[in-house]
């Protein structure tokens, strides 16, 4: 899937392998609405570029909302699906999304071109790529496309030595709720594993697949991955995941998933058959730290929206999409709301700031 010269990415997300997982078993595909488009510029054999496509029949999965985007164009006569979608199916994790190893403007330049021709050939009302770099977002909308900004909660770490070396640096008010919270979630002898790499076998992903089920049976209606796709990542991924699973004795009753980039961790999916007070907090932020300390990475980001993470470390931290729109009077009106949006999500990043759990003095920028 990805141009690479030492066949491994910094951001697993980009995986080949991902990809594979979430095709081959039918979470993406033209059943489920995510059908694969993809752009590959090649010269002879050699690949110059790749542009990871999707043809959708919704909105669902893209943790960038376009809804009120859609609804207008409908209610005015138009048909707003489908769209073209680049971007890793369900994953808010900001990735490259114009993959041109050369860096080659020029070849850029033509995948964002050929996405345009084929919106056109697809009858698509819109392209749309999300969780795009900074940079790489400034430079599609420097092509004419809209820019877009939004807000996720990472947690960076500093050089800490240890969970209580990251606590010093927070206010003793929140120190004392942090490790109030981290005890009453294992205060029942309940236990917490790291699984990853050959240590991961199908039982454990048979207990995760019905925390997940649960939880996304109650927040969507229907999970967005199958039991599958999760099998095929084992085969071909494990040293790239994490599976974080509570224990009761010999019985888990709770889990989360995380990816692991160059520098990062990814907090993906979480679930849980008991609900335990904290539990959440405990597997999906404070393990993730916990890892990102001992393994010495940089960063945490732990997935879309979520304000409750900034009491807990994490810290806001903008993220971009950029979008390209066939009909110029929804053009125009979607640029004029996003224009809004910028300076309202840029306040309202402010007012975080001000609110994060730091002592002053503390924090310094990321």
């Amino acid at each position: 899937m990805v141009p690479s010269t030492d066949g491994k990415t910094d951001n697993p997300f980009l995986d080949h392998a991902f990809f594979l997982a979430l095709e081959q078993s039918g979470c993406a595909s033209a059943r489920t609405g995510w059908q694969p488009q993809h752009i590959v510029l090649t010269d002879g054999e050699q690949p110059l570029g790749l542009m990871p496509l999707f043809l959708k029949s919704h909105s669902m999965g893209e943790y960038v909302f376009d809804h009120g985007w859609a609804d207008a164009y409908e209610r005015a006569g138009g048909s707003y699906y489908p769209k073209l979608q680049c971007s890793v199916p369900f994953t808010p994790a900001t990735a490259p999304k114009l993959l041109v190893p050369s860096g080659d403007p020029a070849v850029r330049a033509a995948l964002l071109s050929t996405a345009q021709q084929l919106a056109t050939q697809r009858r698509a009302s819109s392209v749309h790529a999300t969780f795009v770099p900074e940079a790489e977002a400034a430079a599609i909308a420097a092509d004419g496309w809209l820019r877009r900004m939004d807000t996720q909660f990472h947690w960076f770490n500093r050089g800490f030595a240890s969970f209580d070396d990251f606590l010093d640096t927070l206010s003793s008010r929140k120190r004392k709720t942090i490790r109030r919270e981290r005890r009453d979630a294992l205060a029942d002898g309940l236990t917490v594993k790291w699984l990853t790499g050959s240590d991961l076998m199908e039982h454990h992903w048979d207990a995760f697949y019905d925390f997940y089920e649960d939880t996304g049976a109650r927040k969507w209606g229907r999970p967005y991955l199958n039991r599958e796709f999760f099998s095929r990542l084992n085969q071909t991924m494990a040293d790239r995941i994490v599976l974080m699973l509570a224990y009761d004795g010999p019985t888990p009753i709770a889990g989360a998933i995380n990816f692991l980039g160059s520098d990062r961790i990814f907090g993906r999916n979480w679930g849980c058959t008991r609900d335990v007070p904290f539990l959440h907090f405990e597997l999906c932020y404070y393990q993730a730290i916990d890892y990102a300390i001992e393994h010495k990475l940089a960063v945490v980001e732990a997935g879309a929206q979520g304000e409750h993470k900034l009491a807990r470390g994490y810290e806001p931290t903008p993220t971009y999409s950029v979008h390209w729109i066939a009909h110029p009077g929804l053009r125009d009106a979607v640029a004029d709301f996003l224009e809004h949006e910028r300076l309202s999500v840029a306040h309202e990043q402010l007012l975080l700031d001000g609110h994060t759990p730091f002592r002053k003095g503390e924090r310094t920028d990321h």
